[in-house]
C-alpha cells in the first residue's frame, strides 16, 4: 500500500495526538535527566505542525514534510527542534516531487531521517538517546525490506524501554553518569510515539 499524502497528514495528527496525551509522562522522564522541558516543547511543536499542515495543499510529499520539519526548528527548544527538524529535513529531501511513496521509498527516507539524527546529534547507539529506537527499527525494516509497521512500533517500544538499562552520554543526561541509569530516555520516548502513530497509519 503507498504511503500517500493524507497518510502523512494524519501520522503528523496521531503522533500529535499521542504527544498531547503524554505531555506529562515526557516532561517527567526529562525531568530526571534533562531539563525538563521536553513535553512542553514536543507538544508545542507537533501542534503547530498540525495547525500548519492540515489546512495546505501540497504538491508532494517532500514540500510537506519540508514544512514539518521547519515549524519543528522553529517552535520546538532544546536538542529535539534541530534533532527532530532535521529528521524530516531528510525525509522531505528524500521523498521530493513524489505524491506517493512505496514501502522501499519509504524506508530509504526513514532511513535518511535516522542518517541526520546521527550526524546533528553526533550519537551512535548505546548512548541513551533517540538513537536507541532509531537505529534497531531500521535495521529490521531494512532486512524485511517492507513496512511490517506494528512489528516495527513494537520493537521501538521494547528499545524505549531498554534505554532505562543505559549510562547517557550524551546531553545534559550525561552529566548525571551513572545515576542516568534507571531512567527512560526521554528522546527515545517521543521516538517510540512517533513510530505507534505510523503504524496506526499504516496498519489501519
Amino acid at each position: 500500500m503507498a504511503f500517500d499524502m493524507e497518510q502523512a497528514k494524519r501520522w503528523m495528527r496521531i503522533a500529535n495526538d499521542h504527544i498531547q496525551q503524554q505531555k506529562q509522562y515526557l516532561t517527567e522522564l526529562d525531568q530526571a535527566i534533562g531539563d525538563g522541558d521536553h513535553g512542553l516543547n514536543m507538544t508545542r511543536g507537533f501542534q503547530e505542525v498540525v495547525e500548519k499542515i492540515s489546512s495546505a495543499n501540497y504538491e508532494d510529499l517532500g514540500s510537506l514534510f519540508k514544512d514539518v520539519s521547519m515549524t519543528l526548528i522553529a517552535k520546538v527548544g532544546g536538542a529535539s527542534g534541530p534533532l527532530y527538524g532535521t529528521a524530516f529535513l531528510k525525509m522531505s529531501l528524500a521523498l521530493a516531487g513524489k505524491k506517493e511513496a512505496d514501502d522501499k521509498e519509504l524506508i530509504a527516507a526513514l532511513e535518511a531521517a535516522l542518517d541526520g539524527i546521527k550526524a546533528r546529534g553526533k550519537a551512535n547507539v548505546s548512548e541513551k538517546t533517540m538513537v536507541d529506537v532509531w537505529e534497531p527499527v531500521m535495521e529490521f525494516l531494512r532486512e524485511k525490506g517492507s513496512i511490517h509497521a506494528k512489528e516495527a512500533a513494537l520493537l521501538a517500544k521494547e528499545k524505549m524501554e531498554h534505554t532505562k538499562e543505559l549510562e547517557a552520554k550524551k546531553g545534559r543526561a550525561a552529566y548525571l553518569g551513572k545515576r542516568s541509569i534507571g531512567h527512560i530516555d526521554p528522546g527515545s520516548a517521543s521516538s517510540y510515539l512517533l513510530f505507534a502513530a505510523l503504524a496506526e497509519v499504516l496498519e489501519g
